[in-house]
């Protein structure tokens, strides 16, 4: 009876955690900051990178891919620019100087423009893809995340989100830092580094959902075709899965090694994840009940970020220590 009461008693105390750990932040405790979040530091001497790697003489940050026109986008810093070039990196590639490091890399639409948030000094920079000029928003702050939602932008800077179309201000944040369409006509998903926490708003009124807590350590979100929020958790070793408005948690799975980016093939059902504290990128397919590992590759030194290029599903990782851009054709890795 007494080891009974125990099992029972250890049970509730499970569950209470996991409701703890996951559970609806509001009020003042939707005001209760974590230490930010940053990629694992990756260990030397690892497995050599697969795929091929394109030298870029500087540390990465961000990179995204567009198969309209053709092109893969890569922030450096020292100083800060971007190198646009082609897939197959067989045109010279571009460089487009910018006036601070970019936080994150966003397609406004198939083609572009490409949108890059500027933290100093706060900033938007609209980047043509066919060659055109870049042009400029300054901020009244420094910018970490953006996306355009019915032909509107929207900018996250922080503590708040400022609608450009409109100059309206939605304030309620700590450090939201990644914006994601989500289903229902003018709604974003939030990812707030500063709560670890995802929330909803609503764009057209500037309701904000109770917000989720996301494991105690989120860094970066993607949503898939099923209206799921994919959050990888870097310091619990997880990618969770939320639905919903107010968010839920569906899916919690484990993923040992700091998970950090993500990117997603919506062809393939894949969802790709770096593990800064080992190298390595992973491939899971997330159509069935639960994530499945399909793949499992080496990278180039602190892959800080990784985008897919969903038509031929060549994964493109980039090197925040300088070790250049790695392109990987899952299928043709030996594993």
């Amino acid at each position: 009876m007494l080891g009974a009461r125990r099992a029972a008693m250890l049970a509730a105390l499970l569950v209470a955690g996991l409701i703890a750990g996951c559970g609806t932040v509001g009020g003042s405790a939707g005001q209760q900051a974590v230490p930010p979040v940053e990629p694992a530091s990756a260990p030397l001497g690892g497995p050599a990178p697969a795929g091929t790697i394109r030298p870029l003489g500087a540390p990465a940050t961000a990179v995204v891919v567009d198969p309209h026109s053709k092109t893969v986008a890569v922030a450096l810093d020292d100083p800060p620019r971007l190198l646009l070039t082609t897939l197959d990196g067989a045109a010279p590639p571009r460089q487009v100087p910018l006036p601070g490091p970019a936080a994150d890399l966003v397609l406004a639409a198939d083609g572009g423009p490409l949108l890059v948030p500027i933290t100093a000094p706060g900033s938007l920079i609209r980047v043509p893809l066919d060659g055109g000029a870049p042009s400029r928003t300054d901020l009244s702050g420094p910018a970490h995340g953006v996306v355009t939602v019915g032909g509107g932008t929207v900018v996250a800077l922080g503590d708040r989100l400022v609608v450009l179309d409109g100059n309206r201000v939605i304030p309620g944040f700590i450090d939201a830092t990644r914006l994601i369409p989500a289903a229902g006509g003018a709604k974003v998903w939030v990812l707030d580094r500063g709560r670890s926490a995802v929330s909803v708003v609503d764009l057209s009124t500037g309701e904000i959902s109770p917000a989720l807590r996301a494991g105690n350590g989120a860094a970066s979100a993607v949503a898939d075709r099923f209206g799921r929020l994919l959050v990888s958790d870097t310091r619990d070793g997880e990618l969770l899965a939320f639905a919903g408005d107010p968010p839920v948690l569906r899916q919690r799975f484990p993923l040992p090694g700091a998970p950090y980016a993500l990117a997603y093939d919506g062809r393939r059902d894949l969802v790709w994840v770096t593990l800064t504290g080992r190298d390595e990128v992973v491939g899971l397919g997330v159509a069935g009940g639960e994530p499945v590992i399909v793949h499992r590759v080496p990278t180039v030194h602190q892959p800080d970020a990784v985008a897919v290029d969903p038509v031929s599903g060549r994964v493109y990782v980039v090197s925040a220590s300088g070790a250049g851009l790695q392109v990987i054709d899952p299928e043709r890795v030996v594993q």
